[in-house]
């Protein structure tokens, strides 16, 4: 419920996109007793409204407030579209419909305006065609024409990304993978699942789970994201403190070139040393070297124990101290460390509906998550308690709760994972994804409130556990002035103090230029051979990942 909030918001595009109805809304209560450091205290009723009306109304925002990214984001320079790339005829069209079939070949205005657009109305192409493969050979066959072809292509799975990566910047074909859903093998001794790459990761979270596994990787956005694009972006999420990285956890790729190669290394083996292990070239490559067709995953074991705190803390300070103190006496079954300030839960609270606060109406300063896996219940819950019993007589905890069934672990996971359908609610919202040291992370926070003032609204929060924070700065509307206020300081303050300005969104269109923040002159010309050596005519997801001056 809470964690799929962001999903059913954005399952309609899918539909849409698939030409399917859309389901009817719907109302879902949360209610009960939760555990309060050894007392019990009655919960609230929670109501959480989910469906197409609300959908309807957050997806439209981009009228409400006439957001045009063009005009006031990191994007605001318009990029001419490059002269090489050739303009789509009608024999390419039909050449694709013997490849697709008619229905599969989508030319309809309103099925176009839904794919040309990202999910906040932030950014925006004029693509006039959309592909729908059902299969690793027709993608190759439409890739091998559109190369020599020259046409510019924009792979897209479920739209759900932040900077602008999977829609058009002018008029490149689109590739949405949605029909390649399947299925191929799950391994049972050893937990290894081969699926196609657009698989949506909730169908996949499901299945495993039915079999006893998990996916390594959990999004607000499941309900709608594809495999393939989680690959693609090297999607983080709240599992990572616990997981790890995608470049751990897969082990093997289809990838289909630009000149419509087929790239087999679907291995399913945990070691191969044999030569380049060339799969981590196309994580988080963002489309820009290949699309990912198939994909092979090692998937963890479901473990039946699960715990849930939702915590307060007077200052940032304790939240670190709090951190280190969790890995210390939880170890292996901390599987969640999720921070949240003051500021956040006030814009949860005060913009969406049914959402209340499991702790007393008046406002700490910080909050944290802590989610414990494990397989014994009586012993984790145990070893939490301890952990939360000693943290609060040490300072560390001002007031904390205990979920105590599915219901309430989600009401709480609803406060966290709302706070960016909340941002988009106020008007304008510029969303910044940096990696910090821990020490160092909430003063980009503290640094905007002071240079904003009273002309913005400032937020932070994310997964403190491995060091990723979500900066968001909130307006009435997008303004070039506060903007300038913003760009370049936050990317700035970041490389100063050893960060990375994107440590789980992508680059996209948002920041391809910036990327010199982050890494060294040297290190983007290797990535630019890379990519001249794998897409020479430039076609796929072109102006995204890295900066248009590097191919001039």
């Amino acid at each position: 419920m809470g964690r799929r909030r962001a999903s059913q918001l954005l399952a309609g595009y899918r539909q849409f996109l698939l030409g399917r109805p859309t389901p009817s809304s719907h109302e879902q209560s949360i209610s009960g007793s939760y555990w309060k450091l050894n007392t019990w205290r009655p919960c609230c009723m929670f109501r959480v409204s989910v469906g197409t009306p609300q959908a309807s109304n957050y997806l439209n925002l981009g009228k409400t407030y006439a957001i045009k990214q063009r005009s006031f984001g990191s994007a605001a320079t318009d990029i001419p579209r490059n002269p090489a790339f050739s303009n789509l005829n009608a024999d390419d069209i039909s050449y694709f419909r013997t490849i697709l079939g008619e229905r599969n070949v989508v030319e309809d205005e309103d099925r176009l305006s839904a794919a040309n657009v990202d999910w906040m109305r932030k950014y925006q192409g004029s693509s006039k065609l959309l592909l729908l493969p059902k299969s690793s050979q027709e993608v190759s066959k439409i890739l091998h024409h559109c190369n020599s072809r020259k046409l510019a292509v924009v792979p897209q799975g479920g739209n759900t990304g932040l900077v602008g990566g999977s829609v058009p910047v002018h008029d490149e074909v689109i590739i949405n993978l949605a029909l390649m859903d399947k299925i191929v093998s799950l391994d049972k001794i050893n937990g290894i699942l081969v699926c196609e790459g657009g698989c949506i990761l909730e169908n996949l979270s499901s299945f495993l789970e039915n079999e006893g596994f998990i996916m390594p990787l959990d999004l607000g956005a499941k309900g709608s994201c594809q495999i393939g694009g989680n690959i693609s972006t090297n999607a983080g999420g709240l599992r990572f403190v616990r997981y790890g990285s995608l470049h751990g956890t897969i082990l093997g790729l289809e990838v289909v070139l630009a000149n419509g190669t087929i790239l087999d290394m679907l291995g399913t083996l945990r070691k191969d040393n044999t030569g380049y292990d060339l799969k981590h070239l196309f994580i988080g490559s963002e489309g820009s070297l290949g699309i990912v067709t198939k994909v092979s995953i090692l998937t963890p074991p479901k473990l039946m124990s699960m715990n849930l705190a939702f915590l307060a803390c007077k200052d940032f300070t304790s939240c670190q101290k709090l951190l280190l103190e969790a890995k210390r006496a939880l170890g292996g079954v901390l599987s969640a460390f999720e921070f949240m300030d003051s500021h956040s839960m006030d814009l949860v609270l005060s913009h969406l509906d049914g959402v209340r606060s499991p702790l007393p109406s008046s406002l700490y300063n910080f909050y944290i998550l802590v989610e414990t896996t494990g397989s014994d219940e009586t012993y984790d819950k145990t070893k939490l308690e301890a952990f939360l019993l000693r943290s609060m007589e040490e300072g560390l905890i001002l007031d904390g709760v205990v979920a105590q069934d599915i219901n309430q672990s989600s009401s709480f996971w609803r406060i966290r994972e709302g706070i960016s359908e909340a941002s988009v609610k106020v008007g304008a919202v510029y969303k910044y994804d940096l990696s910090l040291p821990i020490d160092q992370f909430y003063g980009i926070v503290e640094e905007m409130r002071n240079r904003l003032g009273e002309a913005a609204k400032v937020v932070g929060y994310g997964h403190l556990g491995d060091g990723n924070l979500h900066l968001n700065i909130m307006t009435t509307r997008y303004d070039s002035d506060i903007l300038a206020q913003i760009e370049p300081y936050v990317y700035e303050w970041t490389s100063k103090h050893k960060g990375s300005i994107s440590a789980e969104h992508g680059l996209g269109l948002m920041k391809a230029n910036k990327i010199h923040y982050s890494k060294s002159p040297e290190t983007v010309q290797l990535m630019v051979d890379i990519k001249k050596m794998l897409d020479p005519n430039l076609i796929l997801n072109p102006y995204k990942v890295l900066p248009q001056s590097c191919f001039n």
